[in-house]
């Protein structure tokens, strides 16, 4: 555990629990407690400061590095890039629409602290990856006059996701901008999808507002053009859409994918700005990390990029040879089967959750299906968390979520499991995860 954590736990079992209720006691804006309440773990994250910024660091090298993958390893040619990472050539056409050829440098990257330093579980690449609202928890716990004052007397602060990412959507709306000084924004989910996400993107939409930002929530199929070229979303022209789906969603609607097309349409006309485009598909795979530590590329890169990659990645191989599928079967308990372009930990395999039989099963599905990326096993260092209600300690693990923008390092959150509760921490697969905000320390 870190010194801190033992800290905080300490004077919880000392103290009248006020310190250890502080966030059951924390007053939230009414959309993230609707949204996010009952997910909210009993004490925040704490991370080292110069540590989580020199990590931040190095992701925007290996940023870098991935959207640089075609042009080393395929002489720039889109179509073999998305073939190596088990992209369908349908969906390589459609992340090739809009795009500019450089992505925006918006994602957050999925880390465990082993104890020694972050390593990097997957790079998630693009507007769709959530959780720009988190900091509002890290606002009302340090509002808690208990929590405050430790906060104050240990020197915490934390990054506002929110504000930075307020900051590049005002940036990055400015060409579109039509009605005043401020942009209207489109937060925009696939056909039916604010019906599953819709409490999440309210909470975004709320926190937003808190930074002056006017943003609208709506799907595809709502958004018309005027006949200027601009979006509208129930009558009101939108200058910035922020891309809440997923390319491959478009492939799966009833329109087909030239439902993006209007979207595509108004900001290659400069009508209303698309953020982020397409293009980030390519690059938030999975099976892209893959190719920055697979000895066949190697020689890509020089003796400071190995060295990045070396320090950041666990090994990680796309399961698409047989050698490949003999190497995972040799080592099952050192390895995670993951879909390269999946999520929330659906349709994942757990090496050593898995019996042999389970395992050898896992690798077929893996092979006929394409696309998925065997990776080692990183143990994550577990932290004590102080259960209020019972006065128990627990031992917890936590994937934090570190975002990082054209600017830089823009804030982590942290998605947390009981240590014992399975190797996935997602709240799409695992019903005991808890999210929760991310506070550093000097």
């Amino acid at each position: 555990m870190t010194e801190l954590s033992r800290i905080f736990v300490d004077e919880c079992l000392r103290g009248d629990g006020a310190l250890g209720g502080a966030v059951a006691r924390a007053d939230f804006p009414p959309a993230f407690e609707k949204a996010w309440r009952s997910h909210l773990l009993h004490r925040p994250w704490f991370v080292d400061a110069a540590e989580t910024e020199a990590f931040a660091r190095d992701l925007g090298g290996l940023f870098d590095l991935l959207v640089s993958l075609p042009r080393r390893l395929f002489d720039g040619d889109m179509e073999r890039y998305g073939a190596a990472i088990g992209i369908d050539p349908r969906l390589v056409s459609l992340l090739r629409r809009g795009g500019s050829g450089v992505p925006d440098r918006l994602g957050r990257a999925d880390t465990y602290h082993d104890g020694t330093s972050y390593k990097l579980l997957e790079f998630n690449l693009g507007s769709e990856v959530g959780g720009l609202e988190l900091a509002v928890f890290n606002e009302g716990l340090l509002a808690v006059p208990e929590f405050g004052g430790f906060a104050r007397k240990h020197g915490l602060g934390h990054v506002d996701i929110g504000a930075r990412m307020a900051a590049v959507l005002r940036e990055r709306a400015k060409p579109a901008l039509s009605g005043g000084a401020e942009p209207v924004v489109g937060l925009i989910e696939g056909r039916g999808g604010v019906a599953a996400y819709g409490r999440m993107m309210v909470a975004t939409q709320e926190a937003m507002a808190a930074h002056g930002l006017d943003v609208r929530v709506g799907e595809v199929g709502d958004v018309r053009t005027r006949a200027d070229g601009k979006l509208t979303l129930d009558g009101t022209p939108l200058d910035l859409v922020v891309r809440n789906f997923a390319a491959s969603q478009l492939l799966e609607d009833p329109a087909g994918p030239e439902v993006a097309e209007p979207f595509i349409r108004a900001h290659e006309a400069g009508r209303t700005a698309l953020f982020t485009t397409l293009e980030s598909g390519f690059y938030g795979n999975k099976s892209a990390l893959s190719l920055l530590n697979d000895p066949r590329w190697s020689g890509a890169f020089d003796d400071g990029e190995r060295a990045l990659v070396e320090r950041l990645l666990p090994w990680s191989r796309t399961v698409s040879t047989a050698d490949v599928v003999d190497l995972c079967r040799e080592r099952r308990e050192e390895l995670i089967l993951k879909p390269g372009a999946g999520y929330g930990g659906l349709d994942t395999f757990v090496g050593w959750e898995s019996t042999e039989a389970e395992w050898r099963a896992a690798l077929s599905v893996a092979v006929e299906h394409g696309g998925y990326v065997a990776q080692e096993r990183v143990v994550p260092r577990a932290e004590p968390v102080y259960d209020p209600a019972t006065g128990a300690v627990e031992e917890w693990i936590a994937v934090l979520g570190v975002f990082l923008t054209d600017h830089g390092y823009a804030g982590t959150h942290a998605r947390a499991n009981r240590a014992d509760g399975g190797a996935i921490v997602g709240l799409s697969s695992n019903p005991g995860t808890r999210m929760v905000g991310v506070f550093h320390h000097p």
